[in-house]
């Protein structure tokens, strides 16, 4: 997978590090352009960074898959659902993949969905099992105050949808809204020079 690696100052290697949004939604730009090689070529610096990221995986995946290596792309998949089994994305590329037949994949439903349902399963088994103390409640509720508290911006957003992008975006939460509309770049490529121009003026914000 050898091609001409994009020429990257250690100034902008740096602030993409720590602002990494932007660079998702450049690269994805280029995938929904079909300029899949370019897309894995920034990629391919960063995959010692984002190694954990779904969105890193994600976007390695759909790469894979647009210059015709879908047996990879699975791989990368299968972490992102590992990473994040509640986002249905990748799961939905997944099944892409295989109602598709891309190339000359010839994997069973089996073999893409097993490490992870295997996973999932033993969690259930597990919680099956669990009993909790039965305790009677001795100490004042959760404060008002502690319920409003956000989740992290790390957290997994299941559904993302534009109405929540722009909820984030009224309440400050400039970091979530850009991790939507970054998916939605993904979800809606005819909108994505919208998004993107979304994300520009969030990160102004910052």
């Amino acid at each position: 997978m050898k091609s001409n690696s994009p020429d990257i100052s250690r100034g902008d290697f740096a602030d993409i590090i720590r602002k990494p949004h932007l660079f998702f939604a450049e690269v994805s730009l280029d995938l929904s352009r079909g300029r899949f090689q370019s897309g894995l070529d920034k990629l391919n610096l960063f995959s010692e960074h984002f190694s954990d990221s779904y969105l890193f995986n994600l976007l390695f995946a759909k790469a894979l898959r647009g210059i015709k290596n879908p047996s990879l792309a699975v791989e990368y998949l299968r972490k992102c659902c590992a990473i994040a089994p509640a986002n249905q994305v990748a799961w939905k590329e997944l099944v892409d993949i295989q109602v598709s037949g891309d190339g000359e994949m010839s994997l069973s439903a089996a073999s893409i969905f097993d490490p992870v349902c295997d996973e999932l399963e033993k969690i259930t088994a597990a919680l099956m099992k669990f009993s909790p103390v039965q305790t009677s409640e001795s100490s004042d509720p959760t404060s008002i105050h502690e319920q409003k508290q956000p989740f992290s911006d790390d957290t997994a957003i299941a559904v993302p949808t534009e109405s929540l992008a722009c909820l984030f975006t009224e309440q400050g939460a400039y970091k979530k809204a850009i991790k939507i509309y970054t998916v939605l770049i993904q979800l809606k490529p005819q909108n994505a020079e919208h998004y993107k121009d979304e994300i520009d003026s969030l990160l102004n914000r910052l």
